[in-house]
């Protein structure tokens, strides 16, 4: 079964006219830097505190991790985040950007499996400083909420297949997840056509893995994001990998529109096309509560 995909209709660019309109107030940022002995250095960090987090000293606030934190000013992240919180959109959260290193081709994979290539040899390592380092100094740091419920994460590109297997991996950790032009072609044999469909990294641990992992899960793909089709079905791999990810889903008992989306748009692999569809993911992700 083919997923049922999500197009970007013209209300939403109203919706970002009528946000971009709307009076902002000021994100605040600071920046982290942690010594890890999981991945035997340092790593910068960005927190995105929303405009009242100095003014309310009781409020609790959900969170965001974000892989590739170092292109936060490409994405837009802080206008964004004003823009929506202004507008009331989405509720005040809390982003934590974690920046890429030169280590990104092995730090970010499949923990515990490499590619063809060898490539993500360290995401077990990255694992570990999400779970032990990071996480427990942000909870400690700033007044967030429990649960995986106020946590989400987000990733493009690798760094989506990076968010995605942690989510996965951890559904008690993370309630929602977000993967821009995921490289969900992530796999483990190149000999051939063939190989590579089945090989799909991905695919094959979701398809293992036993139950129902509690998650929402948000798909985004560029009808532009590459030009590869290796089975000549007309449908580009990057949007076919998702689609076929999302059937994996569907067979554990996910379902479409509901427990994940799959947005496929005009756009490339590029940050331009994902700062375009950050508001919708922020909004699905961080829904307003309802009206009283």
């Amino acid at each position: 079964m083919t997923s049922l995909r999500v197009w970007l209709q013209s209300g939403t660019a109203a919706l970002l006219t009528l946000l971009s309109r709307t009076a902002r107030a000021p994100v605040q940022v600071e920046r982290l830097t942690l010594a890890s002995p999981a991945l035997g250095g340092e790593r910068t960090v960005d927190v995105f505190l929303p405009a009242d987090y100095g003014t309310d000293s009781t409020r609790g606030y959900a969170v965001l991790f974000v892989n590739d934190g170092q292109d936060m000013p490409g994405l837009g992240m802080k206008a964004t985040l004003e823009r929506l919180q202004a507008r009331k959109a989405v509720p005040p959260f809390v982003v934590v950007a974690i920046h890429a290193t030169g280590r990104r081709l092995m730090d970010y994979g499949t923990a515990g499996v490499t590619n063809a290539q060898g490539l993500g040899a360290d995401a077990d390592k990255y694992e570990q400083f999400m779970l032990n380092e990071l996480m427990p100094l942000v909870n400690e740091r700033y007044r967030l909420l429990p649960g995986a419920t106020a946590t989400a994460i987000l990733g493009w590109s690798l760094g989506g297949l990076s968010a995605f297997d942690l989510a996965w991996r951890h559904p008690g950790r993370f309630g929602t997840v977000g993967a821009f032009s995921g490289a969900f072609w992530w796999r483990t044999d190149d000999s051939t056509v063939a190989a590579r469909q089945v090989s799909r990294i991905m695919h094959r641990r979701v398809r293992s893995t036993p139950g129902h992992p509690a998650l929402r899960i948000w798909f985004e793909s560029g009808k532009q994001d590459e030009t590869d089709d290796r089975d000549g079905n007309g449908v580009i791999d990057s949007i076919q990998d998702t689609d076929e990810l999302m059937d994996e889903l569907a067979a554990k008992g996910y379902r479409y529109d509901r427990d994940m989306v799959h947005l496929v748009v005009e756009g490339g692999h590029d940050l331009e096309t994902w700062r375009r569809v950050l508001p919708e993911f922020l909004i699905w992700a961080f829904p307003p509560p309802p009206p009283p």
